[in-house]
């Protein structure tokens, strides 16, 4: 993984740098979305000066490469999480237990068609997360 982190990295135009492929690694770990201030405190076992603002650095930067996923919790807090899928995606994001799942479809192409059609414009990109509880967390806490 640290050979695809580097290329990926190299693909940004960002140096692979410690930190960076260190907030990879630890994104890649989890199957579950983390915020940046959980991140920041794996990353402080690895490095012992690392501020939070370089996280939220690295995030952004790593954000807007399509590198991560944010993720937009009903409590307004950002998360992130890696995702492998490269192709065009959303997705299913459990909050209880917080596993992001992918779903493979896309109903928003219809919308762009329209919008390109209709208002003579183009949509350049778009976002859709879908929030609920996955099939697990249902049935622990009861299906209601």
């Amino acid at each position: 993984m640290h050979n695809e982190f580097i290329y990926l990295l190299k693909n940004l135009n960002l140096k692979a740098t410690p930190k960076r492929i260190a907030l990879l690694e630890i994104l890649n770990k989890e199957s579950i979305y983390l915020s940046p201030e959980e991140i920041w405190h794996k990353m402080k076992n690895r490095f012992m000066r690392v501020g939070l603002p370089t996280i939220y650095r690295i995030l952004e930067e790593l954000a807007a490469g399509d590198v991560i996923s944010k993720i937009t919790h009903p409590n307004r807090q950002l998360y992130y999480y890696y995702c492998r899928n490269p192709h065009h995606h959303h997705h299913f994001v459990c909050l209880s237990c917080r596993n992001v799942s992918d779903i493979d479809l896309c109903i928003l192409e219809e919308l762009e068609k329209k919008v390109s059609e209709n208002l003579e414009g183009k949509i350049l990109s778009h976002t859709m997360q879908v929030n609920g509880l996955c099939k697990g967390c249902l049935a622990r806490h009861g299906k209601s």
